[in-house]
């Protein structure tokens, strides 16, 4: 018999954290799921009849002092904001590259199977574009990580989905991305949007069982 799995998120209550997380609920491999929050999490926003949820509010300025709850056999990384949220370039870059770089450590200091996290379609090291180097930096830092086992990242274009909060210039690049997406083929298909539901999914399939 194939032993159940135990999953540890950061990020699930964004929007493709929260469709992760839930996914994670309802996958018959999984005995139970962390995830690491800020804030008190709702447990009445998951669907959990078999009480695999285990939330757990920490300081992610000190994340490393955690590093017991990366002591699974996956870890999932959905951190992220945008340059508005995070107020500078400063703390968008500790977010999105030194968190999740402390994640990956963690993960591989603690002997994780799998460790997975959110990247973006056009991640480039050398980008002109501030966030599309930050995140191709961070490819870079933890895919050249030493003995981390099965790393891997997922490339999403802009995501489809019900936010908490309204994100316009976002909403605007998704009407204009969904009327032309019939022409978005070949090369161009990689910028389609996709829905937070579809990237869980494609996160989830990456981890070996």
């Amino acid at each position: 018999m194939t032993k159940l799995k135990t999953a540890t998120v950061l990020g699930s209550t964004g929007l493709v954290g929260k469709s992760l997380t839930q996914q994670l609920l309802d996958d018959a491999r999984y005995a139970s799921v962390t995830v690491l929050v800020r804030r008190p999490l709702a447990r009445s926003g998951f669907r959990d009849p078999l009480n695999k949820l285990t939330p757990l509010v920490i300081d992610f300025d000190n994340l490393q002092d955690y590093q017991g709850y990366f002591t699974v056999d996956h870890v999932y990384c959905c951190l992220g904001t945008t340059l508005k949220q995070a107020g500078s370039k400063a703390a968008f870059r500790r977010v999105d590259f030194e968190f999740v770089h402390i994640a990956a450590q963690l993960a591989r200091a603690q002997r994780a199977d799998g460790f997975v996290w959110i990247s973006s379609v056009g991640a480039d090291s050398k980008s002109r574009n501030f966030y599309l180097k930050v995140k191709g930096e961070l490819e870079n830092a933890i895919m050249t990580m030493p003995q981390l086992k099965h790393a891997a990242a997922v490339r999403p274009s802009l995501l489809l989905g019900d936010r908490d909060e309204v994100r316009r210039a976002e909403q605007l690049g998704i009407t204009i991305s969904t009327l032309v997406k019939p022409l978005m083929v070949g090369p161009l298909r990689k910028y389609r949007p996709v829905s937070a539901h579809r990237v869980a999914q494609q996160m989830i399939g990456l981890q070996y069982f």
